[in-house]
């Protein structure tokens, strides 16, 4: 059954300019090439997308359920996810008959619109602490590039003018500790550190007390690569939170969890897990170049309503992006 396609309707009220997110650079100190960036880094994803909405339906074509249909193959091909893809399409499908889909180009723009709605609705401002230090701890499993992920994230705040301490509290896997001694030299931050073997929960008292005492900024905190089927190991998560708690009244005040984003919905389902023991507030996504199923950013915040913060896109220092909801989805879909 076709839609009614071409009814007059009034004209759309644009959508409002994206916000940046927390800890983002002002827009006139953000590098040049900032949309660039993101877009090389979705851009494995955008081609398949490109490609299989292309093979949908002619730019001048007019919408039908078989049309539809085709779309949400296309969309969980792309890992957004099975209800995820369900809601967009439910929604396109009552717009179609509500008001009509012109062509292919106001499907697309309907798509953006519908992506964006999944992103803001999870987007919330970042209690930061009245004073120092703000405690970040990074969790996830091993192989997701936590580690260096910390360093990174370092880096980023400490060229956005604010002082930060490092916390090697992962001392269980060989070489952790020396890993992310190399980031603190190149980030120029400084890092507090335990012997490997040693309890992380007396790492993080080091340094919380160290951090406090220079009245430093941020601490991140590098926590072992725990798998979620190991009890123990959560139960050691929680341990250093309510050392954190014990020092530092509302610490941790942010806990992200590091994904990897090649892994698609196994990452999420060991993401869903994580988010139950770990009280994790925010997302960072890392290999976000090495997919054509960057579509995990959407199942992400609405399966569990937790905003991706910041996403890699590289190997070198300054390839860890502050995430943007806006320029994701432009990049995908433009």
């Amino acid at each position: 059954m076709a839609f009614s396609f071409f009814g007059k309707r009034d004209k759309e009220t644009p959508e409002p300019e994206p916000t940046a997110p927390e800890f983002s650079q002002p827009e006139s100190s953000k590098p040049r090439g900032f949309f660039d960036r993101m877009k090389q880094a979705v851009s494995r994803t955008r081609e398949a997308l490109s490609d299989s909405i292309g093979s949908v339906v002619a730019l001048t074509r007019e919408i039908d359920e078989n049309n539809l249909d085709d779309l949400e193959l296309v969309l969980l091909a792309s890992d957004i996810g099975s209800v995820t893809t369900s809601e967009i399409i439910t929604h396109l499908r009552e717009r179609a008959l509500r008001q009509g889909i012109n062509d292919g180009a106001e499907l697309k723009s309907l798509l953006k619109a519908e992506l964006r709605r999944i992103l803001d609705s999870v987007a919330h401002p970042i209690a930061h602490p009245s004073t120092p230090p703000e405690v970040i701890m990074m969790v996830g499993v091993n192989g997701t590039g936590k580690t260096t992920t910390t360093g990174k994230l370092a880096a980023l705040y400490r060229s956005q003018g604010r002082s930060v301490l490092l916390c090697a509290a992962d001392t269980f896997r060989a070489a952790a500790i020396e890993q992310l001694e190399v980031w603190s030299e190149r980030s120029g931050v400084q890092l507090i550190k335990t012997r490997q073997g040693g309890d992380p929960s007396a790492a993080l008292f080091d340094a919380l007390t160290a951090a406090k005492a220079r009245a430093t900024d941020i601490l991140i905190v590098d926590t072992a690569g725990r798998l979620h089927t190991k009890v123990d190991l959560m139960k050691e998560l929680d341990k250093m939170r309510r050392t954190a708690e014990r020092l530092l009244p509302g610490a941790p005040h942010q806990t992200l969890l590091v994904m990897d984003a090649t892994t698609g919905q196994n990452g999420l389902q060991q993401a869903r897990l994580f988010t139950e023991a770990a009280h994790v507030t925010g997302i960072v996504l890392t290999k976000l170049d090495g997919t054509a199923k960057g579509g995990i950013v959407i199942a992400i915040a609405r399966e569990l309503g937790l905003p991706v913060l910041y996403a890699g896109v590289g190997e070198k220092m300054e390839d860890l992006l502050p995430f943007d909801p806006g320029t994701f989805v432009d990049s995908l879909l433009d």
